[in-house]
């Protein structure tokens, strides 16, 4: 039993962390072995998230005040958070992945820019390209018509040229 000094600390820290996420997963993990855990853990990292196991109570009293407080009643039973404040995309990539490879592993709610969701929702959310392959896209999208405007320019050119060399071989031009 931890004394009620450190459960206050707990609190505290969690509270602040719940306070300054924006993206967030509840998750049943009851079932896993050590092994898996450690994988889970790792797979989040590299999503540049974290993740705790925490106690009912004492994250039902650190959400207090903060946006996962609408997810209150999905603290109970075996209950873990993962969560970051930049990329809902990687983190509900990388706990989607996880799952699919370990079905004792489920989500039960999430939040996603500060917004309570359903697990549909986040399904849909794992989807989506990453942060860095959406920036890819867009960049497409804004290069594209300038490419084929030098394209459409070069072409004229080329065009002349071409011509001009037929006319050249045909001896069309006299002096």
């Amino acid at each position: 039993m931890k004394p009620k000094k450190q459960k206050h600390e707990e609190v505290d820290y969690l509270k602040k962390e719940l306070a300054d996420t924006k993206n967030l997963v509840v998750v049943k993990f009851q079932g896993l072995s050590v092994e898996e855990d450690t994988e889970l853990r790792r797979k989040i990292r590299e999503a540049d998230s974290k993740y705790r196991v925490v106690k009912n109570t004492l994250v039902n009293l650190a959400s207090q005040g903060t946006p996962v407080s609408g997810m209150a009643d999905t603290f109970k039973g075996s209950t873990a958070i993962a969560y970051n404040d930049s990329d809902p995309v990687a983190l509900a990539k990388a706990l989607s992945e996880y799952a699919k490879s370990n079905p004792v592993f489920e989500f039960k709610a999430g939040m996603v820019e500060g917004r309570v969701v359903d697990i549909a929702k986040l399904a849909e959310i794992a989807e989506l390209p990453s942060h860095e392959g959406l920036i890819s896209q867009l960049m497409y999208l804004v290069n594209a018509p300038a490419q084929r405007t030098a394209m459409a320019i070069n072409a004229v050119g080329r065009n002349l040229a071409i011509v001009l060399g037929q006319a050249v071989e045909e001896k069309k031009f006299s002096e």
